[in-house]
């Protein structure tokens, strides 16, 4: 039987760390976070309550900038100048996704490289490449190695396949797991990949990053192997009161008894996504106020 890893739980100990972190700390200010949400997309709301939340927990303190829909690039461009300037804010978020009109690439490389806790920034990105200390990474591949780390998951010299390309998962994922220290030897799948089951049931470690309901059947997964599902889908259910339900990318029913390991969804993933941001923000923090 597999052992399902437990990313609330995973989450609530990052959180119990960060709060007595924080309270161990002199500084004459308490951290401070930055939320910028352009529009009312009803995922980035409940996003954006789900971090104030958790922040003001841990003894973060949050300032949430809501824009209309119709922001033009220039006035969200001026509201993250301002931020970047301001020496009381030591993390910047921007939610995903912005409305049409506004470029999602050039409004994360606008956000100050040390403010830059969502790791999405091209600077950050190269910090990443280059193994250097200064990177703020990704989130959700930073809340991956966490997982793997304490769930005790072997890396070194094992196979790891990463399904999806993204900057916010695929990319930095793969460069995390071929870091020293994690050793492993990486492969990336994506849409237009040659025999990918063939490749897949090759992988100790499976990570799945695609945003489409069971990619992952059991026949693409090696007997043992710890399976990492990023993937939250709603998908139509007579079940619940909402009318649907979350799955992951990986069929989870069917896939669960050949692994090690595997994260649920929801529960696996998506709370440690969260707990990394919190856990960049007191890093931002200690590094502004050691200056």
């Amino acid at each position: 039987m597999s052992e399902i890893i437990d990313g609330n739980a995973v989450a609530k100990s990052i959180h119990q760390e960060l709060t007595a972190e924080l309270a161990s700390l002199k500084y004459d200010r308490p951290p401070c976070v930055a939320f910028i949400r352009v529009g009312e997309d009803p995922a980035s709301v409940s996003y954006v309550k789900k971090k104030e939340k958790v922040a003001g927990e841990i003894g973060i303190t949050s300032r949430l900038h809501i824009l209309p829909e119709s922001t033009p690039q220039d006035e969200l461009n001026a509201l993250i100048d301002s931020l970047n300037a301001d020496d009381s804010v030591d993390a910047v978020l921007i939610q995903a996704p912005l409305p049409k009109q506004l470029n999602e690439r050039d409004t994360f490389n606008r956000v100050r490289a040390d403010k830059d806790v969502d790791g999405f920034s091209n600077a950050n990105l190269g910090f990443l490449c280059q193994e250097d200390s200064r990177a703020f990474v990704a989130c959700t591949p930073a809340g991956i190695i966490e997982l793997l780390k304490r769930s005790n998951v072997e890396t070194k010299g094992k196979k790891a396949v990463v399904i999806g390309r993204s900057l916010i998962v695929g990319k930095p994922m793969a460069l995390l797991l071929m870091q020293k220290g994690m050793d492993a030897t990486v492969t990336v799948c994506h849409s237009r990949s040659e025999n990918m089951k063939e490749i897949c049931s090759q992988a100790d470690i499976l990570i799945v990053a695609v945003g489409r309901p069971n990619t992952v059947s059991a026949d693409m997964v090696k007997d043992g192997a710890c399976v990492i599902d990023v993937g939250i889908n709603r998908v139509p259910s007579s079940e619940t009161k909402s009318g649907y339900r979350l799955v992951g990318d990986v069929d989870f029913a069917n896939v669960a008894p050949k692994c090690s390991k595997i994260t649920p969804v929801p529960g696996g993933v998506g709370p440690m996504t969260v707990a990394m941001l919190m856990k960049n923000t007191v890093s931002a923090y200690k590094r502004h106020m050691a200056k």
